[in-house]
Parts: C-alpha cells; structure tokens; sequence
C-alpha cells in the first residue's frame, strides 16, 4: 500500500464526537458529491476512487443522519481502470446540506459556514476530511518532501489555508490544470499535520525516514570535510617539501639557522603531517614546544628563501 492509503486508512479509524463528525463529513461531501434531482427533491451523489473514504463518508452520514444510502461500484473505462465508488442519498438532500454548512438560500457555499469549523478539534476534523477526499504525501524515502490536497474552487483553497494556519502551519496554493493544489513542502509541517488529523503512526514512519536521512547527509558533509581537510593537508605538504628540497639541492641547507634546519628535517620526516601534527613531532624529536603560527611563521621564511632562490 501506498503512504497516503496508509495515512487515510488512519486518519478513518479516528473516532470523533459528534461536531467533529459533522466537520469531516462536510468536507467529504463538499469535496466528493454532486446534486441530483429525484422524486424527494434534492438528492446527493458522492463519488470516490478510494474504498476507505466511501466507507467513511457512508459511517458518517447513517451515524450522523440515520439516512439509507445506496452504495454502488463501476469501473473507470481508463487505462488504470480503477473502481469508482458511488454513494447515493435521495432523502433529505437540502436539510443534510444546510447542517453542514454547505447549502443556504443562496444556494450552494464555495466553503462551509464557520460555526462548523468553530472550535480546533473541528477545524483538524474538517482538515482529515479534506485529506480523506483528495490529499495525498509522498512516501517518506523520497527526499522530496509534499503533502497536498485538491480542490475545485480557490475560495475553497484559500479557505484550507486559513484552517491550516490557525495550527502554526503555512500552506500555498498553485493551480494545476482545474484544480487548485494547497500544499506543503517543509518536514516539520507534514509531520504536524499528520498528527493533527489523527494519522500518528504514519507520522512517526515519516519523522523516522526523514531523521534516518538526515543523519546520514550529516554524516556525509563531515566525511566529506574531513576528506578536503586532509587533500588540503597533503597538497599544502608538498608544497613545502618541495620548496625545502630545492634549497637543499642548492647547496643552501648548511647556512641556516639551527631552528629552520630542524623544520626541514622533521617535514622531510613527516611529509603527510598536518601542522598540528608537525608542531608535536618537533617537540618529540628536539624537546622544544612550539606553536602552530611558530611553525607557520618558520615554513613561511623557508618558503620565501626557495624563492629568493629564483632570482
């Protein structure tokens, strides 16, 4: 199964009071049905791809209306041939519609009335609705991070984000084709918003794959620096043992001080040392502490020396 199957099959496990059922179930519905007419007025028809979210809306509405719904499944003509899932209501169409905020004497509501959406629990109910009815994330071992939900109308879309902001989250919106995408990019807003609508155990299945990845890019970038600390170490090595070989091929080894002789003894010993490592084999090998800009400070004049050697 999918990461998103197994966060919806979650979020319809979650058992609700009865505000937050009716938050979820208008979401579902504003987002999944069309208006029919029959002989009892109006009717609803929901349609839906996923088996889990059919489920759902059919619970809600015998648990929230008591209503007879007719459940039926036909297949997608389409490549993928999918099942689609159609849930019927013919009974009491408009007094469902209005308790959920979605349909008033103006007609239908781009977004639910926000006494529906009043109180947190109901607003994240409302967010799992909107998930169940099309959200999707990808799956936790792409490093490409997105959640997002789709629906039909930007009043609708700005609407999700406000609900999502009111939880210290930021969504946005793009279009895509006819439908507007609200989205998420950032881990720690995903991460967020999978507890928020009830999914944990997918949110702890994310929050591992993406602390797991992290590590090891972690681990990587110091690998990575150690391993350039080290090419730079060598690099800047041979470059003194070649400026100390020349003086000492010409014949200008013997005219130097004491202390810079034992530099270039102790680095035509230790030709892969890094400064530090150098500063204390000088102080092995002759018993005199010195620093590392006393070092520096000494291959800086052996350095000038070998190229006054070039004149």
């Amino acid at each position: 199964m999918s990461f998103t199957t197994d966060i919806k099959q979650e979020i319809a496990n979650v058992q609700l009071k009865d505000h937050c059922q009716k938050a979820q179930l208008s979401a579902l519905i504003k987002m999944t049905s069309s208006l029919t007419i029959n002989s009892n007025g109006l009717g609803i028809l929901v349609r839906s791809e996923n088996p889990t979210t059919a489920k759902r809306i059919v619970f809600l509405l015998k648990e929230i209306y008591k209503v007879d719904t007719n459940l039926s499944i036909a297949k997608k003509t389409n490549l993928k041939k999918n099942n689609v899932y159609n849930v019927e209501i013919t009974n009491n169409g408009s007094k469902i519609l209005e308790d959920l905020g979605l349909y008033s004497s103006k007609g239908l509501q781009s977004h639910p009335s926000y006494e529906i959406v009043m109180k947190n629990c109901c607003a994240s109910s409302y967010l799992a609705g909107a998930f169940l009815a099309y959200g999707s994330c990808n799956d936790p071992h792409n490093s490409n991070y997105h959640l997002e939900i789709a629906v039909n109308e930007i009043e609708h879309a700005n609407f999700i984000v406000k609900l999502i902001s009111r939880f210290e989250m930021q969504a946005k919106i793009a279009k895509r084709r006819s439908r507007y995408i609200v989205y998420m990019k950032r881990a720690d807003y995903i991460s967020n918003f999978l507890v928020l609508v009830g999914a944990h155990d997918s949110m702890m299945r994310f929050e591992d794959e993406r602390i797991g990845r992290d590590l090891k890019n972690s681990v990587s970038r110091i690998d990575n620096c150690e391993i350039a600390n080290e090419v730079k170490t060598i690099r800047a090595a041979q470059k003194q043992v070649s400026y100390m070989q020349k003086i000492i091929d010409n014949g200008k080894y013997d005219q130097l001080k004491e202390q810079l002789k034992n530099v270039i003894d102790i680095r035509m010993k230790y030709q892969d040392y890094s400064l530090l490592e150098l500063c204390d084999a000088y102080q092995r090998t002759y018993g005199d502490l010195i620093s590392k800009s006393g070092m520096k400070h000494r291959l800086n004049k052996l350095e000038n020396i070998a190229l006054s050697l070039e004149d």
